[in-house]
């Protein structure tokens, strides 16, 4: 099993590169990079500089807030720099998002990333050969590449894309274009995995024919640490992360499977108030018993491998945490990089 471990997405620019190393230090296969208070892209290329091994993926970039052709020229720039260690993993975000935070417009989200995809292999396959792009779809329209603005050709290994995943059309779009998918915390049960990811990655790639098989990485949520005191830490912070992202209407499938399907209507009513402190306490221990796993590194393994061992081709660790914690968390890496 392929272990990522995600990047803090508050951590400054100047603390990138150190955080970097010490994921390649600990035997890591790669590093996560989010979109939140950072440029995604901005933020990779300081984890490529200062890595030789790790792959470094984007999880995820947002695609509607950015041209294709700025989109393909950084992946482009970063997996030339990093010979082939940069992967992009693109995403949609929701509608109040897009429109309220970005100020960008909003489409229907599986034909425009569709057309995003699209629009990106155009230009890559332009920046391979040097030679003209001509793309055009419902959304983008590409038919300008002076050479002057080309920056092949070249032997630059072509980024791989993946998509970040959460309901069952955006699933098989991700089967039928994408290297593979990268769950999200709220949809990454092995049950949901199982009866919804993969068949929906089938669907995609039998549309596409597609000689491959679509790749998932969960991206699970995860309380853990070296003592039990650390478990008990991190849960609290999970509790407040999962009360947020569950207030978010697109992540509601997950709880609807479990039979929590007023959750969160209760969940937004308190963000619709602005009473973000009491997100927390909706999520009582049995139900944060369901959602998250929890347990010392030494326990970590034996319990991500009993869900994950015959769904998931990889798995993404939480943001790193006290550096004294590294010898038990890098054994903890070796034995699930062991699974089968």
């Amino acid at each position: 099993m392929k272990v990522y471990v995600a990047l803090d997405p508050g951590r400054p620019l100047t603390a990138t590169a150190d955080y970097a190393r010490r994921v390649e230090r600990l035997g890591c296969d790669g590093l996560h990079v989010a979109e939140t208070v950072h440029d995604s892209l901005a933020v990779s290329l300081l984890a490529l500089e200062h890595t030789s091994r790790i792959t470094v993926r984007t999880a995820i970039t947002l695609a509607f807030v950015r041209s294709p052709t700025l989109t393909a020229y950084t992946a482009w720039d970063l997996s030339l720099f990093s010979g082939g260690r940069f992967e992009l993993g693109l995403g949609t975000q929701i509608k109040q998002n897009i429109e309220d935070r970005y100020g960008m417009p909003w489409s229907d989200p599986i034909t425009r990333l569709r057309d995003y995809v699209g629009a990106l292999d155009a230009l890559f396959d332009a920046f391979r050969n040097g030679g003209a792009v001509h793309y055009e779809s419902e959304n983008y329209r590409l038919t300008r590449m002076q050479p002057y603005f080309n920056p092949g050709p070249s032997d630059a290994v072509r980024p791989s894309i993946w998509l970040g995943a959460v309901n069952a059309g955006m699933c098989e779009l991700a089967g039928e274009l994408a290297r593979g998918i990268v769950t999200h915390s709220t949809n990454s049960d092995p049950d949901y995995l199982r009866d919804v990811v993969r068949p929906a990655l089938d669907r995609g790639a039998g549309t596409s024919g597609r000689a491959d098989t679509p790749l998932v990485i969960a991206s699970t949520a995860i309380a853990t640490g070296r003592t039990d005191e650390a478990v008990g830490r991190e849960r609290e912070r999970q509790r407040r992360m999962l009360a947020f992202l569950y207030s978010t209407p697109a992540y509601a499938t997950g709880l609807t499977r479990r039979g929590l399907a007023d959750l969160p209507e209760r969940l937004r009513s308190l963000v619709r108030t602005e009473l973000w402190d009491e997100l927390p306490s909706v999520l009582t221990d049995s139900i944060l018993d369901e959602l998250l796993v929890c347990g010392r590194h030494d326990e970590l393994p034996e319990m991500l491998r009993a869900r994950f061992d015959d769904i998931a081709d990889g798995i993404v660790l939480p943001p790193l945490g006290d550096e004294r914690d590294d010898e038990s968390l890098g054994a903890c890496v070796a034995e699930l990089q062991r699974a089968n």
